[in-house]
Formats: C-alpha cells, structure tokens, sequence
C-alpha cells in the first residue's frame, strides 16, 4: 500500500494554523465591513468559457481544467466524438468542450464580474464587495507560491471616482497596521501610463507585449526583460526609450513631473498621470494611520492580467524575503466581457497565504491564538465521571471554554494530553472535591493548585483571560 500524499502546491491545515489563519480573515472582514463592503460568495468552478481569455497568454495557461464526468453515459455518436477528440488532444491538450466545459476558478475577479452581470438588476451600484475564498493555478509550486491558495479581494463597480483607489490603499495600510507588519510598501502605477509609455517608445501596438515583460522585472532583472522585449518584437532604440523610462526616481511628485514631460506627446499618458496624482491627493486627505507603510510611484509596476485599465497597485514587504502580498486596479469594462458594458470597477487583493508565511516567519500573531480550550475537567469515572459532567455546561454558559476528557484513564494520561493542547487549567473532580462539593483548579502554567467553589473556578478563569 503506497504511503498516504497529497497533491503538490496544496497543504493540509492543523488547528493552530487554522486559528492563525481565521484570526487574519476574522481582522480583514472587520475592516471590509467598516467600509461598507458586503461578503460574497461564487463556486469553486466556473464554465471554462468564462475564464478563458481573461488572464492573459500567461494566466491562461495556468488555468486547471476540469475533465467532463458521465461519459458512460454519452450516446454512441457522442462517444466516438469524445474518442476522435481525445486523440488530438497531445496536439491541444484538452481544448475540446466533449472533454472540458469547467475549470477551477483561477481569482475571485472574474467570476465577481459574472456574478455582477447575471445578477444586475437586483444590485445597488455602486456596489461594494469582498469575497474570501480559495483558489488554483497549475503554477510551478515554490516558497509563497502554491496551486491551491485563498484570495481575500475588495471590489466596488458601477463608480468611476478615484475616491475609491484612494480608499482600498487606506483599507490596505489598516489591515497591514492591524497585523503589525512593518517595512511595507504600496507600488502604484497606472496602465494607462504603459500605454504612454509605449506610444513614447514607439510601439503603442504592443503594449500588451512591453506590460507582459515588464511584470517579470522582479524575477529575472532588466537583462532578461530586455532579452524578452527584443523577442517580442520590439527595436533596440524602444527598448533603451523604456529602460529609460523605467529608471525615472525621485519622490511621487518628482517622478510624476519628470514622467509628465517625457509623456508631453501622449494624451493617454498624461491622463494616467493626471488619476495617479487625484489618486494620491484623495489619500492623503483620508488616511489617519501613523505607521511605517508607504505609497511609492513605480513606473515598472505592471500587473500583466489583461483586464486593468487605470490604477494598478502591488503590496511588499521588506521585512521577509517574499514576493508581492497584494495587489489590484481599476478595470473599466471588465462586465463588457460578459455583455454589460461602460460599468467601471477597482479592487485590490490580500495574498492571504503569504502574508500568513510573513506573519509566522516575525512571529506576529498573537500566543492566544493557538489556545482555544481553557479548562480540561479530569475523568476520574463513576460517580466523579458524573460529579465532573456537572462543571462542563455551566462553566460554558459562562464563557469558558471547556471540556472533559472523554475516558476515565490514568491520571498522567490525562495530564499529559492536557499539556500537549496548551490547555491553562484542569479541573480535578475526585472524592475529596465531591465530598466537599467543591473542585480542585490547577494552573498549568504555574503549577498552583486551590480548591474552590464551581463559581470561583469560573471568575478565576474568566478573570485571567
């Protein structure tokens, strides 16, 4: 019998890393509701038709397919198809709906701007969502990089107002000061000053290409962007306008000034300048958090997903050695690949597992957290089995979290269970404390022992936390 595994890039969750994780998802949805977003929900799969074409060359790529069920149930004429199809299938791997119509979700965007489409009548624009749930990509699984991952993203539609740019980078500074995560640094950019940057360069047409290779510039440098750029068609002057492009420094509003006169002779490079400075103005005037985080202009800053049309922001850390932890934009028409056109939207994304993985490595999450029981009550069987029973139910009516271990095996059995849960205090229910009609509370931590009434177990619990 082969030993028991599990797919690569996925994980199994224990209890402890499950309670870290829910107390990072529990903080972001309190933050979500303050500003006024509303929790959603899609299914894991989506119609194969309705991610495909979404992403990019390089995100479709990574979609999982999910091969049709039931072909025994196909007629003849339906089954030799599916056979005919799967024999050109090494030509296209997978490409024919007889073999998949659905796939795994590859983010929560698109499938957000589905839900949108199909349900517009019943929404109130401009409408504000987030959405907390896992999803996969067939990507090559390294550190902070998995096949199976949650997303934690915020959306609003139906508004143009860069009001909410600057509000989602604010959403981004509370979370991130919340979780005491320092060094942190907001990239902001905009694709329409790509676009400029293109027309500038001399090849608007393929700023498609020039955005692809641009988002590669953290993993293999500007000698393998520039490498890919020359393979994608564009001159060596282009390449050395865009490299110059790219190396303007200085503060947000140096950079922006520089930009702007190089970008003189590009109307759509201008306007993107023009969103990146209201952008950063309406921030300023909304954001009251005093931390260490900050808001940097990055002309290189790219985003290569195909349906960002404005805005586009990504969220670092210095502090571990880690990719990006977040990141989103504006995308003016994104309902348009669904048939709803001219509704514009922006929203951002939590890499909920990497950030997981920073938090961990600084051990910032709080040591309660991989507590949950406070008390375990001692078994000792019979008549104290029942004594003990007694305890359990009242001591959770008062907020206590509780449990009695379930057999009535030997006492350092018991103990040492307790010890390995990091359980604080254990609850001794044996002849003497019957007699008494009291129990026996024993600190953990300290070693101390008193014996009191049921009521004073409990206010002594409660009162330590």
């Amino acid at each position: 019998m082969s030993k028991p595994s599990i797919p690569q890039g996925t994980r199994d969750f224990s209890p402890e890393v499950v309670r870290k994780r829910q107390y990072m998802l529990n903080l972001l949805k309190g933050i979500f509701e303050q500003y006024g977003f509303q929790p959603l929900e899609t299914p894991a799969m989506e119609n194969l038709v309705t991610l495909t074409g979404k992403y990019g060359e390089e995100g479709d790529k990574l979609i999982f397919k999910i091969l049709n069920n039931g072909l025994h149930e196909l007629k003849d004429a339906k089954r030799e198809k599916v056979a005919e199809d799967w024999n050109k299938m090494l030509e296209k791997p997978f490409s024919s709906p007889a073999i998949t119509e659905r796939a795994l979700r590859y983010d929560l965007t698109i499938p957000f701007a589905r839900f949108v489409v199909m349900n517009q009548n019943e929404l109130a624009f401009p409408f504000r969502r987030y959405q907390m749930q896992p999803v996969w990509r067939a990507d090559r699984p390294q550190r902070g990089r998995y096949r199976e991952f949650w997303q934690c993203d915020a959306d609003v539609v139906g508004s143009t107002s860069l009001i909410n740019e600057a509000e989602l980078l604010c959403i981004y500074q509370a979370a991130f000061h919340a979780m005491k995560l320092p060094q942190v640094t907001i990239k902001i950019n905009s694709r329409k000053l790509l676009a400029g940057l293109a027309e500038v360069s001399g090849n608007a047409a393929l700023m498609m290409d020039i955005t692809i290779a641009l988002d590669k510039l953290d993993k293999i440098g500007w000698d393998g962007v520039a490498k890919e750029l020359e393979q994608r068609g564009i001159s060596a002057d282009g390449i050395s306008s865009i490299r110059e492009i790219i190396s303007v420094t200085g503060t947000n509003e140096e950079q922006l000034a520089a930009l702007e006169a190089i970008m003189s002779g590009s109307a759509i490079g201008l306007q993107g300048i023009e969103e990146l400075r209201k952008t950063l103005a309406y921030h300023q005037s909304l954001v009251n958090t005093a931390w260490d985080s900050t808001i940097e202009v990055d002309i290189s800053l790219a985003r290569g997903l195909n349906y960002y049309t404005g805005v586009i922001v990504e969220v670092t850390t210095s502090a571990v050695s880690m990719g990006s932890i977040g990141g989103g934009g504006r995308y003016d028409d994104l309902t348009g690949l669904f048939g709803l056109k001219g509704l514009s939207g922006v929203g951002v994304s939590f890499g909920i597992d990497r950030i997981y993985d920073v938090l961990e490595e600084l051990q910032l999450f709080p040591a309660a957290l991989s507590v949950a029981t406070q008390v375990m009550i001692v078994n000792f069987g019979g008549e104290n089995e029942a004594y003990a029973l007694r305890a359990l139910q009242p001591l959770r009516q008062a907020g206590v979290t509780a449990e009695i271990y379930p057999d009535a095996a030997k006492f350092d059995k018991q103990m040492k269970y307790a010890n390995k849960r990091n359980i604080s205090y254990v609850l001794i229910a044996g002849d003497d404390e019957r007699a008494a009609n009291k129990y026996s509370l024993k600190n953990f931590t300290t070693g101390e022992q008193q014996l009191l009434s049921l009521e004073e177990c409990m206010a002594h619990i409660s009162s330590q936390g």
